[in-house]
């Protein structure tokens, strides 16, 4: 698809401009949103460009115009007479959050609500405009850098297109979603989208991104505490934790215990000298505070597994997840994980999304019925059916 030049006032760059645009959308019933950022140096994403469209127009603000001012943006995304529209909304989400400390609403995500109707685990943007509305999307400007100014013809023609054909996709698949009787469904996932604690980066739970490096409660111990001081500090100097310290040579001090400079210095992973700055200090200082924890009080390493033929049922559940993503033409991924069904076949009271709501209803029951044996699976010319049991 060739991009066009926009029309110059599509492009926001003042205080005054924005408030405009800001108040003529917030007449209108829901409006597209997209967000283009950086956080390549950076622990929080830098917004460079953010983009709005109502049913009948569609601006590209600059967020990093020269004295410009975005409160009326962050007005609307609060106002909560507009439905905001996203696809794949939790990195834009987050940006609001960290700059304003407040979370969009309403919201609704596409990406989600075409999960739900069955066109695919994850589907991209791309994928969906093409799906939906025909169009094949430019890529041209997927990784341009959108910190450089000043912005050309092409990359605002570009990040429109992100969303104008949202319209178009909002209408279709809220159409399809009230006909098949699942708006609830992803009512229900865009509360979880829109908590803040799905947002709240705790130092105190950095260590779970890197829980599979150990196996030992000392070393557990040592990774939580080296783990939560590298996220304080990638926060307080706003650069990603890799410049910091990488996983690596997290996972390398965990079970390497060094209580020392010294034997913080041998360690192959750490970078030559590293062990002299003052952080070297302040890690030994970690390691220190992770050997005194009380074992009994850390969380279990033991993964959840099935007491009898666990691998045997998990395979069982795979082959009845896909059975009824299929049949009800829903994306197996927002149905349940791999990891849910794990804990499925261990536990029927698992903590889970696929013991709960309307996953219980479609999946769930069934899930523990196949597992308890009341009920069965077989082939009926070459479809996976259930059966009672024999």
């Amino acid at each position: 698809m060739v991009a066009h030049a926009p029309p110059k006032q599509s492009l926001i760059t003042t205080t005054d401009a924005l408030a405009a645009v800001c108040a003529r959308m917030a007449r209108h019933p829901y409006v597209t949103i997209d967000t283009e950022f950086l956080r390549e140096s950076t622990y929080y994403p830098l917004l460079c460009v953010a983009q709005l469209a109502s049913p009948d127009e569609a601006v590209v603000i600059d967020a990093l115009a020269e004295g410009i001012d975005l409160d009326p943006f962050f007005a609307l995304l609060n106002d909560g007479n507009v439905l905001k529209v996203f696809h794949a909304a939790r990195q834009d989400i987050e940006i609001a959050w960290h700059m304003t400390g407040r979370i969009p609403h309403p919201v609704f995500d596409t990406q989600i609500a075409a999960m739900v109707l069955g066109y695919g685990d994850s589907i991209s943007y791309d994928a969906l405009v093409q799906k939906i509305t025909g169009h094949a999307l430019d890529k041209s400007h997927r990784f341009t850098d959108w910190s450089r100014r000043p912005l050309t013809d092409a990359q605002i023609a570009y990040a429109l297109s992100d969303v104008t054909h949202l319209r178009d996709i909002y209408l279709k698949l809220s159409h399809d979603l009230q006909a098949r009787g699942r708006a609830g469904w992803v009512e229900a996932e865009m509360k979880i989208l829109t908590s803040p604690e799905t947002y709240r980066a705790d130092p105190e739970h950095a260590w779970k991104r890197l829980r599979g490096r150990v196996r030992k409660p000392r070393d557990l111990a040592v990774l939580m505490e080296v783990a939560a001081w590298r996220e304080r500090e990638a926060q307080a100097r706003d650069v990603p934790r890799a410049r910091v310290l990488k996983d690596d040579v997290i996972a390398d001090i965990a079970v390497q215990h060094p209580t020392t400079i010294e034997s913080l210095g041998r360690l192959r992973s750490l970078p030559k000298g590293f062990e002299r700055s003052h952080w070297g200090a302040e890690i030994v200082a970690a390691v220190k505070r992770g050997l005194a924890r009380d074992p009994k009080t850390l969380p279990s390493l033991a993964p959840v597994r099935a007491s009898q033929n666990g691998a045997a049922v998990v395979e069982l559940l795979k082959v009845l997840l896909r059975m009824i993503a299929d049949r009800h033409g829903v994306a197996a991924k927002v149905i349940a994980t791999v990891d849910e069904l794990e804990q499925i076949a261990a536990d029927d009271e698992a903590d889970v999304p696929a013991l709960k709501g309307w996953r219980r209803e479609l999946f769930g029951e069934m899930a523990l019925a196949l597992k308890h044996g009341r009920l069965a699976l077989a082939v009926r010319n070459g479809r996976v059916v259930t059966l009672p049991p024999p």
